[in-house]
């Protein structure tokens, strides 16, 4: 597949050599060590958010016991276990994919899970999780799946998937926000507070036009040189201007760089410890939820991601596919025995693909941040949102160029096409949005008498999303609320 994502590097490579090119194939995939490099720290600053948001959604959370887990513990779990996995992902899946604690699974477990049992037990269903997932790996059904989707679907999941990060870029600066009062609107979101006020959104503004000429001038490293240049404008905004609040990260210089990490929360998991909470159909669908959301999340963000560096063969099969959803699998346990939650590949490695980021080299560079943040944290965290979320606005476009590739008059793959990419935004869910693609495409094929054209692993899954969709009233009906 053509990659419609070049760096704006791009000369062709000339040739880098050593043992880091001849393994992970640097010159082989069209890339240099400056692009990897540069979409390592492009990556890194665009989920840096995390070590920030993990802890906060975490901690903020009581277990069934009244019991809270510590912001200052949670921040070193997150770091360790995104430094870990994205390293373990660069060497063994060769992709650059980065990992760490995944929103939308960490608030599951915060406002969901943990309410109906201790914390270790929570986290030791998350490594149940985990391990479940291994298993579907392991025994080949999970990249049977993958392989089973149609091209078209494949596609409009990149595009999907470029909206939805997009979509969080300009939610994350403020650009786009909520209406406190939706229900009494005719619209849930709105532009800024009703008008674009405030530095911290001409900050962003001016992050996303910097991001855009550099791009359609084709400048060596757009993307990293956006967010830096942003960073700086924000420290001295923030040094100058009377700013009341930037959001989660103030781009202030600390007065101490070093912070030292408290490991306490490692290994603090009970396997088995839900089922002398709750039932055991309660944990089955629990287990279930998060399954299907961690299984789906990570198909199509490497499917989105590769797709976009190029990297999807022939057939339009992500390379070492096996290997990758092991990997993811294991993070979901080691996100579980850490108490950091179910760990998880990352939308925001599209940035640094976006930087021509081509390899697992560009990991060892986003892993090894994510291992000095364990103690350089609070110079690691100064880029506020307003100077990264440019990166995903710009990366975004980039995905969204996938579009062409759908034939939109076959209605009978335009149709799923759609909803895949329309729902993913619009309900603020990868898995979402693929589960109304799969069902619409199953459902429009049989409609038309091509039943046959559907492999027998889309019917199975399909199946399974209308059991995630209708979770809630089943919960009901079997008395479980």
């Amino acid at each position: 597949m053509q990659n419609s994502a070049t760096s704006p590097a791009d000369a062709p490579p000339t040739g880098t050599g050593g043992p880091f090119d001849r393994f992970f194939g640097i010159t082989e995939r069209g890339s240099t060590y400056g692009r990897e490099i540069r979409g390592g720290f492009a990556t890194f600053f665009t989920m840096a958010y995390i070590l920030v948001l993990n802890p906060i959604i975490l901690s903020s959370a009581k277990d069934k016991f009244g019991e809270q887990l510590d912001a200052g513990q949670l921040a070193t779990v997150t770091a360790l276990v995104a430094a870990v996995m994205t390293l373990i992902m660069g060497v063994g899946g060769n992709l650059p994919l980065a990992l760490a604690a995944g929103l939308g699974i960490n608030a599951v477990v915060a406002f969901q899970v943990a309410p109906l049992m201790g914390w270790d037990d929570a986290m030791g269903l998350i490594v149940l999780e985990g391990l479940l997932i291994c298993v579907l790996v392991v025994t080949g059904l999970r990249e049977a799946v993958m392989h089973a989707i149609p091209q078209p679907l494949k596609q409009a999941i990149s595009v999907g998937i470029g909206l939805f990060i997009a979509f969080i870029g300009f939610v994350d600066a403020g650009f786009v926000t909520r209406i406190p009062d939706a229900a009494n609107t005719t619209v849930p979101v709105q532009l800024g507070t009703g008008a674009l006020t405030g530095w911290p959104m001409l900050v962003f503004c001016l992050g996303v036009l910097l991001t855009i000429v550099l791009l359609a001038r084709k400048v060596k490293g757009a993307i990293l040189i956006s967010i830096v240049l942003m960073t700086v404008v924000a420290v001295v905004v923030n040094e100058l201007a009377d700013v009341k609040s930037w959001g989660l990260t103030t781009p202030s210089l600390p007065d101490k760089p070093f912070a030292a990490p408290d490991f306490a929360l490692l290994g603090n998991f009970d396997l088995f410890g839900s089922f002398g909470q709750v039932s055991v159909l309660t944990v089955v669908l629990l287990v279930f939820t998060l399954v299907l959301s961690d299984f789906f999340d990570t198909m199509g963000t490497v499917v989105g991601v590769t797709a976009e560096a190029g990297l999807l063969d022939e057939r339009g099969q992500v390379p070492g596919l096996g290997r990758v959803l092991l990997i993811d699998g294991a993070a979901a346990v080691a996100g579980g025995a850490a108490s950091s939650s179910s760990a998880t590949t990352y939308i925001e490695s599209a940035a640094g693909v976006g930087e021509g980021a081509r390899t697992g080299f560009a990991n060892l560079i986003t892993g090894g941040l994510f291992a000095l943040a364990l103690f350089l944290a609070p110079v690691l965290t100064i880029v506020p949102l307003q100077a990264a979320a440019p990166a995903l606005v710009a990366v975004g476009f980039l995905m969204m160029t996938q579009v062409r590739h759908i034939d939109w008059d076959r209605y009978d793959v335009a149709v799923p096409a759609f909803l895949t990419i329309v729902v993913m935004p619009f309900t603020y869910s990868i898995t979402n949005g693929i589960g109304a693609g799969f069902i619409a495409y199953v459902v429009i094929k049989a409609c038309l008498g091509k039943a046959r054209e559907v492999h027998w692993l889309l019917w199975g899954t399909a199946a399974l999303f209308l059991v995630y969709f209708a979770i809630d009233p089943l919960e009901q009906l079997l008395g479980i609320k």
